[in-house]
């Protein structure tokens, strides 16, 4: 299956990179090829107002890895341009494209893999790749997904998440206009057991609903949903160190390494380096036609 995936996105950028094309193919299966090894922890919203949408993460990974970080610009003839922010070599991630589809993604620890599926970074090029919700979402019934993960896909105006493993997909819907995910299945996978890799994802996964029902009450007083009130969100230190934004550990290099806050009905997004407590510079992604 992956070898047929976008083979001429691979080739160039290993002829770009000057490496071998097999290690740039073995970037692009990382997750297939730790099977169900993945420790990295996420934080992904999505929130739905009357006159805003907006699709957030924080993206939590070794820091290590942050000098890695680029943001990937794509144009495509007859497909949507995309904006991402990726790891150097791996072509597809978190962002969004032209036609205001944005996809976060939520490494979930399960056993297993299937290899005739979609690997899961080439899923997510697929959502980006896609005019909207619905059809990025038919495109990975079809397709399957060839590990465990939780791929958040959002349009103007749906949301829907798709919880994966390497035997069942399962969709979660917006609630009351919003949909959270952390690092763990909410729903029941039979025959594929969660090892709940990072344990504070169940109380992740509480906390921002609790903020996001704060700032509901909140929102009734000061007026419309803002970018800045999501990022808020994600600020949060509460539980520090393992909070929604995160800082290592004695016994772990992983921490926030990026935020994302998307507005979906604009099409822009503002991307923060490190984590969004701290850091002030901001990056502006912008696909265009």
């Amino acid at each position: 299956m992956v070898e047929q995936q976008r083979p001429r996105s691979k080739e160039g950028v290993a002829n770009g990179a000057n490496v071998p094309y097999l290690s740039i193919l073995a970037l692009n299966v990382r997750t297939e090829i730790a099977f169900g090894l993945a420790r990295d922890g996420c934080t992904a919203i999505f929130w739905k107002t009357d006159t805003s949408s907006f699709l957030a993460q924080n993206w939590d990974w070794q820091e290590e890895q942050q000098k890695n970080l680029i943001n990937l610009s794509i144009s495509q003839e007859g497909k949507p341009s995309i904006s991402m922010i990726t790891e150097a070599g791996i072509i597809g991630k978190i962002g969004l494209n032209s036609r205001g589809v944005g996809v976060c993604l939520n490494a979930i620890r399960a056993l297993g893999v299937n290899f005739q599926r979609l690997p899961c970074h080439l899923a997510l090029r697929t959502c980006l790749e896609s005019n909207s919700t619905e059809e990025a979402v038919l495109a990975l019934q079809k397709s399957g997904v060839a590990s465990a993960c939780h791929v958040l896909v959002a349009d103007p105006e749906l949301a829907i998440g798709l919880e994966f493993s390497h035997i069942d997909i399962i969709e979660l819907t917006m609630e009351q206009g919003s949909l959270t995910h952390t690092n763990h299945y909410l729903k029941q996978h039979h025959g594929v057991e969660d090892q709940m890799a990072l344990k504070d994802s169940p109380t992740r996964f509480e906390r921002v609903g609790h903020l996001m029902r704060e700032l509901t009450k909140q929102l009734h007083d000061t007026g419309a949903l803002g970018l800045e009130d999501i990022r808020s969100l994600l600020k949060d230190e509460e539980n520090f160190p393992t909070a929604i934004c995160r800082s290592r550990t004695d016994d772990s290099s992983i921490a926030t390494l990026f935020n994302i806050v998307m507005d979906l009905k604009t099409r822009k997004a503002e991307v923060v380096a490190g984590k969004p407590s701290s850091a002030a510079d901001v990056l502006y992604l912008v696909p265009g036609e």
